[in-house]
């Protein structure tokens, strides 16, 4: 008679266990991060369409069609509220399930996004409260946005130890300086494109990357 233990229960050499916790963290990463490229795609398209129809405004540089004012900004204030919503209920999602320090970064992470977002329109809010003109706050708020939301991927990439969120926060940071000193209108042109289109680009190289994950 022998004491041979079954298949089931031989404990594995330490390469395998060491190959097994990485691929469950793998795992557990691919799904914390799951709802994060459909938020980076739902802000991309407010964005991108969002500033291209400001600057689409009379006057504003727009060689091929004009957007009446009140329709522009009724067109960008409903997209960031879009975006917003989007954005909490799916922030909500990250991290459900995971317990531990992970579970909870990725949930803070995802909310920040609405946290921040609230917080720049109440900045720039109180800006035009105190006297600022319609000009200086078609340049501030933008940026705004642009900084909160470079200021989060830097905090992602602190997070998730990610090379492409520390590039995509370091070139939304340049792109809402950039945008400055363009000035009005163009400062909607350079954020709807090279802000709305980093977030697109991104969004889609992350489904790229997570579909390679589970493969």
């Amino acid at each position: 008679m022998t004491n041979d233990l079954p298949d089931d229960d031989t404990p594995l050499d330490p390469a395998a266990m060491l190959a097994l916790l990485e691929q469950q963290q793998r795992k557990v990463n691919n799904d914390l991060i799951a709802p994060v490229p459909w938020i980076l795609l739902v802000w991309g398209f407010a964005w991108l369409l969002g500033f291209l129809a400001l600057w689409s405004m009379p006057g504003g540089g727009n060689p091929l069609f004009e957007v009446p004012p009140t329709i522009a900004w009724l067109t960008f204030v409903a997209l960031l509220i879009v975006a917003i919503v989007v954005s909490a209920i799916l922030g909500s999602r990250i991290g459900r399930g995971v317990r531990g320090a992970s579970g909870f970064s990725g949930a803070v992470y995802g909310l920040s996004w609405t946290f921040g977002s609230i917080a720049a329109a109440g900045i720039g809010a109180g800006m035009v409260r105190l006297g600022m003109s319609s000009d200086l706050a078609g340049v501030l708020f933008p940026a705004l946005y642009g900084l909160v939301a470079g200021l989060l991927y830097l905090a992602g990439a602190a997070i998730w130890r990610s090379i492409s969120q520390l590039v995509l926060g370091l070139w939304l940071l340049l792109v809402s300086t950039v945008s400055v000193f363009a000035g009005l209108p163009h400062n909607y042109l350079v954020m709807g494109l090279a802000g709305g289109g980093a977030f697109l680009v991104y969004g889609i190289v992350l489904f790229i990357i997570r579909a390679r994950s589970r493969q």
